[in-house]
């Protein structure tokens, strides 16, 4: 029973990530009673991402597949943020060289684990 109830928690976790990734505002709105603008928006999507990683991780067990997830997403969309938007925080690119990093040596464990 309790993998079951960890793997219905998991998927309500996707569901929320997702929608806080596509639809941050409206889920803002719903749950906080204001619309997210602004920075906020970049952050929920950035919250929505750890939660379908979250997800990822507890579903059936793959932690490896969703740390992987996280920082590969988290890589590309704070990338965007700086090539799309301009000057940004001073630490927004390394941050993205560390989830880089990160995402890379994550990738080469997943490997490693399935020729294993």
């Amino acid at each position: 029973m309790t993998n079951h109830t960890i793997a219905v928690a998991a998927i309500g976790e996707i569901v929320t990530g997702l929608a806080l990734v596509a639809i941050p505002a409206l889920v803002g709105e719903l749950l906080l009673g204001e619309a997210l603008v602004g920075v906020a928006v970049a952050a929920a999507r950035v919250a929505g991402m750890a939660l379908i990683g979250l997800g990822i991780a507890c579903w059936r067990g793959r932690p490896l597949e969703g740390m992987l997830f996280y920082s590969t997403i988290v890589t590309l969309y704070l990338a965007y943020l700086g090539l799309a938007h301009g000057p940004m925080g001073v630490l927004l690119w390394p941050a993205v060289v560390l989830h880089a990093v990160l995402s890379a040596l994550l990738v080469h464990a997943w490997q490693e684990g399935r020729v294993s």
